[in-house]
């Protein structure tokens, strides 16, 4: 039976770590370790200096083995799978998360950070994301088949698979495109703005994203601007 490590950037309450979880287990024993908050954009930051508390945690599913973790998600598959399972994982699944992660965005997700650590680690390392706006029916039908056919392909060492699931009404969803690569463009043109002025001359800033939907034909972002899901292999910058 597959040893399974579920983790997120979004907590281990999350909706989409239910939804995964609930479907991973029909693919083998499912261990959790997951932050015990919000980590989202934590990329592949670890803890080096600072103590990791990791506590047994009461899940909503059936066996499943669960723990938080006062770290980011790349220590949550680090600890996971190096000290509180008591053997390794054949796969980390990392998600689902609440916003794409797709184009030049996965360089500061948590939830690919954790899926670049378990691939760094030696396992297997697949990445969930979906549209934070509409439905997420497209997900909840089509992620079962999705990892059926992904879930035993190994890659190379620092690759990950890269799923994401379109925000539209499923009326709208017009299927599922692999080989997609990161796109170069851009969700949201990022700026910053003055929200308070502090003692001392201090400013307080906020970021101040403006949505420009930029994106090339055969990527990652174009097949989710389409409706698409987008299914590719991402490999990281240190390789």
């Amino acid at each position: 039976m597959r040893k399974i490590l579920v983790t997120n950037d979004d907590g281990i309450e999350s909706d989409g770590l239910f939804r995964l979880v609930n479907t991973a287990v029909e693919f083998g024993e499912i261990w959790i370790v997951a932050p015990d908050g919000q980590r989202s954009a934590a990329s592949h930051s670890i803890n080096v200096h600072d103590s990791i508390d990791i506590y047994p945690y009461d899940y909503k599913i059936d066996g499943v083995k669960a723990y938080t973790c006062s770290g980011t998600p790349a220590d949550c598959v680090r600890v996971g799978s190096l000290a509180v399972m008591p053997y390794k994982p054949d796969v980390v699944l990392s998600g689902i998360n609440h916003g794409y992660n797709v184009a030049t965005d996965i360089q500061y997700s948590g939830t690919c950070g954790a899926a670049f650590e378990a691939s760094f680690q030696g396992y297997l390392g697949i990445a969930i994301s979906e549209g934070f706006r509409g439905s997420h029916e497209s997900t909840d039908r089509h992620l079962r088949e999705m990892l059926a056919e992904i879930i035993d392909k190994k890659l190379e060492f620092g690759q990950i698979w890269n799923l994401n699931f379109p925000e539209c009404d499923y009326a709208d969803f017009k299927g599922i495109l692999r080989d997609r690569f990161p796109s170069h463009g851009k969700f949201y043109d990022d700026s910053y703005k003055v929200i308070e002025k502090l003692d001392n001359g201090g400013l307080r800033y906020v970021i101040d994203g403006k949505e420009v939907r930029e994106s090339e034909e055969g990527s990652d972002l174009r097949a989710l601007f389409e409706n698409y899901a987008s299914l590719g292999v991402v490999t990281n910058t240190a390789i």
